[in-house]
């Protein structure tokens, strides 16, 4: 089962631009999607970017155009580069290895969150 670590939250200013990064190990072969969540205070988590198997990308409404995200084969490393970062992003951002959306599996894995803060 894979182990996701997530580094690369802050504190950070409006405008300004953070990359996050989560680092997997153990098995992911059967992971079909590779993805980050954020979930703020108060409100329900909400997927923020995909990285589909068949190579397709899918992102909130709200960040497109502004985020990247991306997959290192070599180094099965998970990255969001965040650009342009408003107050509405404020949240802990989560990655996440899934086998579907929205249905839990045992083979799915989560990061611990990292905490990204943006003042205005």
């Amino acid at each position: 089962q894979a182990k996701l670590v997530e580094s690369g939250g802050g504190l950070v200013q409006a405008g300004g631009s953070l990359r996050l990064s989560c680092e997997a190990s153990g098995s992911i072969f059967s992971i079909n999607i590779r993805a980050w969540y954020r979930q703020a205070l108060g409100k329900e988590r909400e997927l923020v970017a995909a990285l589909e198997s068949g190579g397709s990308t899918r992102y909130a409404e709200s960040v497109k155009g502004r985020f990247t995200i991306s997959f290192d084969n070599t180094r099965h490393t998970l990255s969001l580069q965040m650009n342009s970062l408003k107050p509405e992003d404020t949240a802990t951002y989560y990655c996440a290895m899934l086998v579907e959306y929205n249905l839990p599996s045992a083979l799915d894995a989560w990061g611990q969150g990292t905490l990204v803060t943006v003042s205005s």
